[in-house]
């Protein structure tokens, strides 16, 4: 069995020290501006001993931004928030039913600019398996789990061009089983993959 304080100590160590020096280069690049709005996701690994997952949803394709697309629980900050971690935990609780009382925050990773104008925080957190979700039916059509190997395999994220409204650029996706993976989603799991070790995945005791 894995040692849960041996996991937590050893993710908040490396989450700490932030990603390797020139992840920035394999990543789409937006400048943050004034006027971009504050949000946060959860990026919640969810520990089962032999094989760590990271926790996604897919959005409902009625939504009118992002229908349909891979995402991680999250959203805009409210006033109400005491911060972005604050922000992450609700809006995980709203989406999917998650209690924050289970979730172990264990730091954040860089904050990620995008083109519809967001600054995300993206705040990880440990969270135990055989938690019962209950995803909220108008936001999210399903939640999986991918394979945190999967995440942290850097050859698995390809990059494809884009233009829109005369701006050139790229973005980062992949495929996982039947799910699509891409933009700031991947992007976030590529920064993930720049910061966390092999050995994440193998923090066990004797």
């Amino acid at each position: 069995m894995a040692d849960w304080q041996v996991v937590v100590e050893r993710l908040r160590n490396e989450l700490a020290q932030g990603p390797a020096p020139g992840w920035e280069s394999v990543l789409p690049y937006t400048p943050e501006s004034e006027g971009m709005r504050e949000a946060a996701v959860l990026l919640a690994l969810v520990w089962h001993d032999d094989h760590p997952a990271v926790l996604l949803t897919q959005r409902t394709e009625t939504l009118p931004t992002h229908a349909g697309q891979v995402s991680f629980p999250g959203g805009k900050k409210d006033p109400s928030d005491t911060d972005l971690v604050a922000t992450a935990l609700r809006e995980a609780r709203e989406e999917v039913g998650l209690d924050p009382s289970c979730v172990t925050v264990l730091g954040t990773l860089p904050r990620y600019a995008t083109i519809s104008g967001f600054v995300v925080t993206p705040v990880v957190g440990l969270i135990p398996p055989g938690l019962t979700l209950a995803p909220e039916p108008g936001e999210v059509a399903s939640v999986f789990e991918l394979p945190l190997s999967w995440a942290l395999d850097e050859e698995r994220y390809q990059r494809y061009r884009y233009t829109l409204e005369g701006r050139e650029g790229f973005y980062l996706g992949f495929h996982y089983q039947s799910w699509w993976i891409w933009g700031a989603t991947a992007a976030m799991l590529r920064m993930l993959c720049a910061t966390l070790s092999p050995d994440s995945l193998t923090s066990h005791t004797d």
